[in-house]
């Protein structure tokens, strides 16, 4: 049974109407470690409605969250505004009305693009409404109980005059640094480090937020959440997670929802993605670079509390071909494999919209990477592959569609992430590069055999290897000449599969200059 579907049926045996909840703080580029959280929650919401459910998505953008830092990523005027909402400071680009629309517009793209549509609920939005104003004078009412669980739960110290809320300073707009002087309901008096003093009257929206350990426990009360899964470093033991658990429960007097605890998705050479360190790579980038089906595939495919190490480079051509081949056994094209566990729900749970109700063209991303540094745009790409027979002359738009987005894909990763050694082109006239005297014997023994050779890629690849034979070099001299002439280095791509991809009038005609 998928693991999504286990959580669903968990949460079936209490009740059969589901709140479930997921969120970030956009304060930088939100990585596919945090999508993470949100396609977790996007499965066991699609196995409750499959199953009948009544179950609502949601997802709470923390974005009252204050600036903590001038990350890597952002110029040094943004001293002025740490500790400020970061809905409520400029936007990077100017192109977007707050620093937190820039970052979160971007990711709710991302969300589109990979089947995931949720309720959006904005953290400010929410404050300024006045939709926390129960919770806050609750909290307030009962600072010294969610003292004792905070104290005791996390073994960590408040301070004296701690509040569970955090006042923004009516002059400087920051929230770091406020220091809560007295509370008489409905006022907190305090005192700024910009040297303000003054009161806020809590049941006026925005003059502050609960601090995280009250916020999300209040939320959870307030959205009738169900289940909420998290990252292993809020499930600690003393962490969020455990004191938001007592604060529900006696504070708000509300069941703590179900959890998931999810691990990190690490990035191959740099360990755990965070965006303020600038070593993440970014939801959108990912989309960039491979089908959205892929991403989903790469999170269904894997238990929640496993961590994923996720390889930008050659890594993630296996990634693609690992899809491809859970597809083709989906649509017993193939035969099922050891290890292929729970096909049926992980390739459903991997479509970001609607189930293919057919197999696809498909074409493994490998060939993609040579193709695309070979033709200029999809209509030549396209050209190539109906020559080469790749691909049929009558192909149906969703096909062409599909095809044209991976070789979008591939172009993106080509230009931003694929390593050097599959990196190649074509030269327009013949590199200025010395042959050896067993490349020349070589080109001139394949030379006068073209003609009789097939153009294609298994026929080519004997070509070249009997070539070799009757000039008595090797095979790797053989390549090497065919790679010097026309991508200007000794190595590159399968060469029967790429020169199969290249007009055979084009190659014979740059053997012939290179023999002369």
């Amino acid at each position: 049974m998928h693991w999504a579907e286990v959580e669903a049926q968990k949460l079936l045996k209490d009740k059969k109407s589901h709140v479930l909840a997921t969120g970030i703080t956009p304060s930088g580029p939100i990585h596919i470690g945090n999508m993470r959280e949100i396609l977790t929650t996007d499965a066991v919401y699609r196995q409750l409605k499959k199953k009948g459910a009544d179950a609502k998505f949601i997802y709470i953008a923390d974005d009252f969250d204050p600036l903590r830092k001038v990350y890597p990523y952002l110029p040094k005027w943004y001293e002025d505004h740490i500790g400020k909402p970061i809905s409520d400071i400029p936007c990077p680009c100017g192109e977007h009305k707050s620093y937190a629309d820039h970052y979160l517009s971007a990711f709710l793209d991302c969300l589109d693009e990979v089947g995931v549509n949720p309720v959006l609920y904005r953290a400010n939005e929410m404050y300024k409404q006045g939709m926390y104003q129960e919770s806050i004078r609750i909290a307030l009412d009962k600072k010294e109980e969610i003292r004792k669980i905070i104290e005791e739960v996390s073994k960590r110290k408040l301070p004296k005059n701690w509040l569970p809320f955090n006042v923004r300073c009516q002059q400087c707009g920051s929230m770091y640094e406020v220091q809560p002087l007295g509370y008489d309901y409905p006022i907190i008096t305090y005192r700024c480090k910009c040297g303000y003093e003054g009161e806020a009257d809590i049941t006026v929206g925005g003059v502050g937020k609960l601090p995280w350990r009250v916020d999300w426990p209040a939320r959870w009360k307030m959205l009738g959440v169900t289940f909420e899964p998290c990252g292993k470093d809020l499930a600690t033991v003393g962490g969020a997670r455990d004191t938001g658990k007592h604060i529900v429960e006696d504070i708000f007097n509300y069941p703590h929802p179900a959890l998931v605890v999810y691990e990190f998705i690490l990035l191959k050479g740099k360990g755990a993605m965070h965006s303020s360190k600038g070593t993440a790579l970014s939801s959108d980038q990912m989309l960039q670079m491979t089908p959205p089906e892929v991403l989903r595939f790469l999170l269904m495919n894997n238990q929640p509390n496993k961590h994923i190490t996720f390889d930008s480079g050659l890594g993630l051509l296996n990634l693609v071909d690992e899809y491809d081949r859970f597809e083709r056994v989906f649509f017993g094209a193939e035969e099922e494999i050891k290890g292929m566990k729970d096909l049926e729900e992980t390739y459903e749970l991997s479509q970001p919209k609607e189930i293919p109700k057919k197999l696809p063209i498909q074409l493994p991303y490998r060939h993609l990477v040579t193709v695309a540094q070979i033709a200029e745009s999809w209509p030549e790409m396209k050209s190539i592959l109906m020559r080469t027979d790749q691909i049929p002359e009558e192909i149906s738009e969703g096909d062409e569609q599909r095809l044209a987005q991976r070789a979008g894909h591939v172009r993106f990763w080509l230009d931003n992430f694929a390593p050097e050694m599959v990196r190649f082109s074509v030269q327009k006239k013949l590199p200025e590069i010395e042959l050896s005297k067993e490349n020349s014997k070589f080109l001139s023994a394949f030379y006068g055999k073209l003609n009789d050779i097939d153009w294609d890629a298994e026929s080519i690849h004997n070509g070249i290897y009997q070539a070799a034979e009757d000039a008595g070099v090797s095979v790797k001299d053989g390549f090497s000449a065919l790679y010097k002439i026309i991508l200007g280095k000794s190595k590159g791509p399968r060469a029967g599969f790429f020169l199969s991809n290249l007009d055979k009038d084009f190659v014979g005609s740059r053997i012939s200059k290179a023999l002369k």
